[in-house]
């Protein structure tokens, strides 16, 4: 009896010993997590095949913002650890990049993935992620329906797809209310295959639950080496607004025989493609002056971060930046901010940061502070809510034509506004 009563009176300092090797246990693994070395980030691109080129561009831009965010101290949260990229070639195809997938997930356990350019590659990719509950930032891939599945692990940084004639429309609505200009009928004119099919669907819902009234839908091949015919059709249904979806050479000779045959219209405007190529602008020349032309990003926006970035890119890499390799560098900051908030490596962690991320322009983040909009947030879908295009003007500037930013107001170039309607 005596020895259960001396067990009794020893019980409360056993159960407070117990408790505190629970909690240096605990203390120790937080510890251990916090002092990690490195996280790894694994990147799927096409880093061969015909879109190696591509890839390997959003590969450096990767690779420097990983270094501009390693240099400044890494993941603090975690000790300083630094990132780490793991990269997994695609070729551009499913089946390569779904085993890259499994492979970074099984073998590599990386913490997050970033991929995959190729929308093809980025949906079936991005699904093994999902199932694996590792999250997956798209940075550049557009398609409409990645985010569109109901996934809890996927995040697109870049406006999708049919943003793109989204704002289009928005422009049209916002110079309409800015200037006064009532328009109400609009041509659509467009390459007969799968793109401008599926632009011209866009257009037509949008002109449709807006009160626009369509006057002409004209499809024509992009191979043609006469468009005659169909700029006589486009002077004839005389619409207020032509909405444009072309590539390079069909692009030049639809502004050069319009030009000719004196088209007027209020607004031209274009949907990239052909339209944002160097080509165009040098070919096309002055019968493209006072053309739209909606695009993801521009280099003269008006965002004081662009012009060193630029520099640094042109000195390393021997190329310019652009609206994929903006949002590829921009990822990855994404990525780290979330990385920063969790303070943690687990992949459930990082999800919950993404999920709830709030990254604004104005804050020292270099990848967001080059960006066209003003912050980065997921809707419930995984997709930046805040995500959108901006609008050029092809305009002459000292003698030449060049692409010149002009809305959203807040990005236009600086001395610069829409000539709207054209003159």
């Amino acid at each position: 009896m005596e020895g259960n009563a001396n067990r009794l009176k020893l019980l409360p300092q056993m159960v407070t010993l117990v408790f505190l090797c629970t909690l240096v246990l605990a203390s120790g693994s937080l510890a251990q997590e916090n002092a990690v070395n490195e996280v790894r980030i694994g990147n799927i691109l096409p880093l061969s095949g015909p879109s190696a080129k591509a890839g390997k561009q959003n590969q450096s831009a990767i690779e420097l913002a990983t270094e501009h965010i390693n240099a400044g101290g890494g993941i603090k949260s975690l000790a300083g650890a630094k990132l780490v990229n793991v990269w997994a070639d695609s070729r551009g195809e499913v089946a390569f990049g779904m085993t890259a997938a499994e492979q970074l997930i099984k073998t590599d356990k990386v913490s997050v993935i970033s991929g995959a350019w190729n929308s093809a590659v980025t949906y079936p990719t991005s699904q093994v992620a999902e199932q694996a509950r590792i999250p997956y930032v798209v940075p550049v891939s557009v398609r409409d329906t990645i985010t569109d599945r109901g996934f809890k692990y996927v995040f697109r940084t870049a406006p999708k797809d049919s943003w793109r004639s989204r704002d289009q429309f928005r422009f049209l609505k916002d110079m309409g209310k800015s200037t006064g200009t009532k328009v109400e009928a609009l041509a659509l004119i467009f390459e007969d295959g799968g793109w401008g099919r599926s632009l011209k669907d866009q257009w037509t819902r949008l002109a449709a639950s807006q009160g626009y009234k369509v006057v002409l839908v004209e499809p024509y091949a992009a191979s043609a080496s006469d468009l005659t015919v169909t700029v006589m059709k486009i002077r004839n249904a005389q619409p207020d607004v032509i909405l444009l979806a072309s590539f390079t050479e069909d692009a030049v000779l639809l502004a050069g025989t319009m030009s000719a045959l004196k088209v007027r219209a209020k607004a031209v405007i274009a949907s990239g493609g052909g339209h944002a190529s160097r080509t165009f602008t040098k070919n096309a020349g002055i019968s493209c002056e006072y053309l739209f032309d909606v695009s993801g990003w521009e280099p003269d926006m008006n965002r004081p971060a662009i012009a060193p970035l630029s520099e640094q890119f042109m000195k390393r890499y021997g190329f310019e930046l652009s609206a994929e390799t903006v949002d590829a560098f921009a990822s990855v900051y994404v990525i780290a901010h979330a990385l920063e908030v969790a303070g943690s490596m687990d992949p459930q962690h990082i999800r919950g940061e993404l999920k709830d991320i709030d990254m604004c322009r104005g804050k020292g983040w270099l990848g967001i502070d080059i960006l066209a909009y003003d912050c980065i947030e997921f809707d419930k879908t995984g997709q930046n809510e805040n995500a959108c295009h901006v609008m050029v003007q092809f305009r002459n500037v000292s003698g030449a034509v060049e692409r010149v930013t002009v809305w959203p107001d807040s990005v236009a170039r600086k001395g610069f506004k829409p000539v709207f309607p054209a003159p």
